[in-house]
């Protein structure tokens, strides 16, 4: 029997681990800002590792590009969307949080 689905369903274990790492992260930091960082790192992570494990199940190169391209095209949006949110946020007076 090949490890093949192991590997798969172990990289998609840790994927849906940084997606809860993210949501975690979503609801316990205090700002707009810290929450925004969670949320992108944690899910460009997640999904790259989820997309790996699909890829590695699917047992095409093609179907792996897809997931690939797919990856890259949530990494580029996810990014630009965080920063014009943040952009927006400081725009109209939202500071980052502080300790007090």
């Amino acid at each position: 029997m090949s490890a093949a689905p192991f590997l798969a369903v172990a990289l998609m274990c840790a994927g849906a681990f940084f997606f809860l790492a993210g949501t975690i992260g979503f609801l316990r930091f205090p700002d707009l800002f810290t929450r925004l960082h969670a949320l992108t790192k944690a899910d460009n992570l997640g999904f790259g590792l989820i997309g790996a494990g699909l890829a590695i199940l699917s047992g095409s190169w093609a179907v792996a590009a897809k997931i690939f391209l797919i990856w890259i095209l949530l990494l580029i949006s996810a990014s630009a969307c965080s920063l014009l949110v943040a952009r927006g946020a400081m725009r109209n007076g939202i500071q980052p949080w502080r300790k007090p």
